[in-house]
């Protein structure tokens, strides 16, 4: 059996402004300078607590405890709700996404599978909200597993699905998510339209990186050695 992980933002859903949005919103509730999009950028893909501790590092003169982090973490979490279902705010998928799920999950021998650092919760309304309920095997999200990139997302979902290391695959858009790979053992596939730039995932040893979507299906075929999927492009 092969097991393919897919990260959430930044890799199958176009989250990018609405994740940017929320934060500084977040921030500025509790009377803090909102961080820039572009440092929004580089923590996304770490659990919520964690993401907002990094932001709030080059704070001086400020007092950051857990009562701070939690405060910001419930606003960006009202403010992203708020966003998407009251004020329409675009959460697309990217282009080709039904369609390479399908591909994949029409394979007996193959398990598909999320590691994010998002909520159970979000996840799941995600997936609702796109008609994918049905689709993934193993969801590992920040609500059971360390945040990446420790490992314990991937070994979750090794011992879920009864994958070996070796005929799994993660795909993400983070160095967070290459190191995860790289720190449980199994190869990755870097994508190029999401957060970080591909000067960033190299130094995780990525099998392949990959700049166009429909590139992606040959991309996880060579990975894994699978020729029963084909390779046209989506």
């Amino acid at each position: 059996m092969y097991c393919i992980l897919f990260d959430c933002d930044g890799t199958i859903v176009d989250s990018e402004a609405l994740i940017v949005r929320a934060m500084q919103d977040a921030f500025e509730a509790q009377s803090l300078v909102a961080p820039s999009p572009q440092e929004i950028q580089q923590i996304i893909g770490l659990s919520l607590p964690i993401a907002v501790e990094v932001l709030c590092m080059p704070f001086e003169n400020v007092e950051v405890n857990q009562s701070l982090i939690e405060n910001i973490g419930e606003g960006y979490k009202a403010s992203y709700q708020h966003l998407r279902d009251e004020l329409g705010h675009p959460e697309p998928l990217f282009e080709g996404t039904h369609e390479l799920l399908a591909r994949l999950k029409a394979q007996d021998d193959v398990f598909l599978g999320i590691a994010t650092g998002k909520s159970m919760k979000g996840v799941q309304g995600l997936l609702k909200r796109f008609e994918l309920e049905d689709v993934f095997h193993t969801i590992q999200t920040a609500c059971n597993a360390p945040s990446k990139p420790h490992p314990g997302m991937i070994e979750q979902a090794l011992k879920e699905t009864g994958a070996e290391a070796h005929r799994t695959v993660m795909i993400g858009d983070t160095t967070f998510d290459m190191e995860m790979a790289q720190n449980a053992g199994v190869p990755s596939i870097g994508v190029t339209w999401g957060h970080h730039e591909k000067e960033e995932l190299l130094p995780f040893a990525p099998k392949m990186i990959v700049d166009e979507f429909s590139d992606l299906l040959s991309a996880i075929q060579e990975t894994l050695s699978i020729d029963k999927l084909g390779i046209d492009k989506l």
